[in-house]
């Protein structure tokens, strides 16, 4: 039996609806964002866990606390697995980042893995981070089911990095909407994706709702 990595985003909030850049600020999931943790809970409780493992910011804490309580699995709290920091960029819309902060938002559009935002974080920060902590799931649990709980722009970077895609790509070549999972079993030949962006484990009216 392999490891499988069961990635999944936080719920929605406020700011995943308006399309603000957040990061470091702890915002917390709507009454729908709660909701979406609930449906992921029911669908996927009957499911062997190993562990939980989770951002501590609090849309990913209530995100993953549906799961674990129904369990009775401690939620293993990671720093490594915060959203990226956007700096100066911190609730702020594409609109105004390119009034606002124009030749530093076109160059990290350009290459978001060794360009940062305005006294922010550098996709690549974010990837040996994020590497820590799966390469101590890996030591912990060499075989079954792991979940973790994160952000959009954090996971996209980790897959990245376990995929061996280029991590300055992350942003072009992955998506994630809020409350989806992406699935990666480790083989012997190395990871392997299963899926991706899927939110089949909500209810049609969730599974409906946009937002960044």
């Amino acid at each position: 039996m392999s490891l499988s990595y069961y990635f999944l985003r936080h719920g929605e909030t406020e700011a995943s609806q308006a399309g603000t850049y957040t990061g470091d600020l702890d915002v917390t999931l709507t009454r729908e964002g709660r909701q979406m943790a609930e449906d992921f809970a029911e669908r996927y409780s009957m499911l062997p866990w190993q562990a939980v493992y989770a951002s501590p910011l609090r849309r990913s804490a209530d995100t993953a606390l549906p799961l674990s309580d129904r369990l009775q699995l401690e939620v293993q709290w990671r720093d490594g697995l915060r959203e990226i920091s956007f700096g100066q960029w911190e609730g702020k819309t594409p609109a105004q980042l390119y009034r606002e902060f124009h030749d530093d938002y076109v160059s990290w559009l350009s290459n978001a893995g060794w360009n940062g935002p305005t006294g922010g974080e550098r996709g690549i920060d974010v990837a040996r981070r994020g590497l820590r902590v799966t390469d101590e799931i890996e030591r912990r649990f060499p075989s079954g089911n792991v979940l973790v709980v994160s952000h959009k722009a954090t996971i996209r970077i980790i897959l990245c990095s376990l995929l061996g895609i280029d991590v300055s790509h992350y942003r072009d070549r992955l998506d994630m909407p809020v409350a989806s999972l992406a699935v990666v079993e480790i083989t012997e030949r190395g990871p392997l994706l299963k899926s991706l962006g899927d939110r089949s484990h909500l209810r049609d009216d969730l599974r409906r709702r946009q937002g960044t």
